[in-house]
């Protein structure tokens, strides 16, 4: 009988490596912000002020900009339609917060653009919330009982969760675009900035692959580990 909750071969060559990767995208993306908060825009524009110029320019007054407790907790909420920044960037004018203030206000224009993954990933976060909680119990349960149909309900509740990491990917990716393309239309970084902007970006976008990774990984493994096996 296998034992998910401990190391077995799987573990060893699918998940940990996937682990790894996501702890060294962590890693990159908190170095790149470090450095590049340091980095001052030539402009003075802080996090805040280039987030309230690009939605007031694409006819979002009503969207709220407001500060956030934490370290890059930095989001935008659609139910409330708020943009929060956390400290470091709504107040900073720098490299670093003038980035993430223009990819968090890509995804209210998405929302306000009924961009489709965007909807799509809104649209199965209930799911994926009980798919969270709920999908390794139902696995385990089901092997226990040798009740198979259970266990194909968790990894199917699982599968959902890995593709809602798919559908993020995107979304990020298409806020990042959204933010460079508005930074430069606008004219609020210099050529030279702009390069930061992108590197802080493209360290951020890697973390959502790597969690991707992880899911993918634990995916299969629940599929090797219990997919179509009958308790002995």
């Amino acid at each position: 009988m296998p034992y998910f909750f401990l190391p077995d071969r799987y573990y060893l060559l699918l998940v940990l490596p996937a682990i790894l990767i996501a702890l060294w995208a962590q890693l990159q993306v908190k170095s790149t912000f470090a450095r590049y908060s340091s980095v001052s825009v030539r402009g003075g524009l802080t996090g805040a002020e280039a987030a309230r110029r690009i939605l007031d320019a694409n006819g979002l007054q009503h969207v709220a900009v407001e500060p956030v407790a934490g370290n890059l907790t930095d989001h935008y909420d659609p139910r409330t339609q708020v943009v929060r920044l956390s400290q470091d960037v709504y107040y900073r004018s720098s490299v670093a917060a003038v980035g993430v203030a223009a990819h968090e206000t890509g995804h209210a224009i998405q929302h306000a653009r009924n961009y489709a993954p965007l909807s799509i990933r809104t649209a199965i976060v209930p799911i994926t919330q009980i798919g969270s909680s709920l999908s390794i119990p139902l696995v385990l349960l089901g092997y226990l009982m040798g009740n198979e149909p259970l266990v194909n309900i968790g990894i199917l509740l699982f599968s959902l969760v890995t593709l809602f990491q798919l559908i993020t990917l995107p979304v990020e990716f298409n806020a990042s675009r959204r933010a460079l393309a508005t930074l430069d239309q606008y004219r609020m970084v210099t050529e030279e900035e702009h390069q930061g902007v992108r590197k802080v970006l493209t360290a951020a976008a890697l973390t959502y692959v790597a969690s991707l990774l992880v899911s993918l990984a634990n995916l299969l493994r629940l599929i090797l580990l219990f997919g179509g096996r009958r308790r002995d």
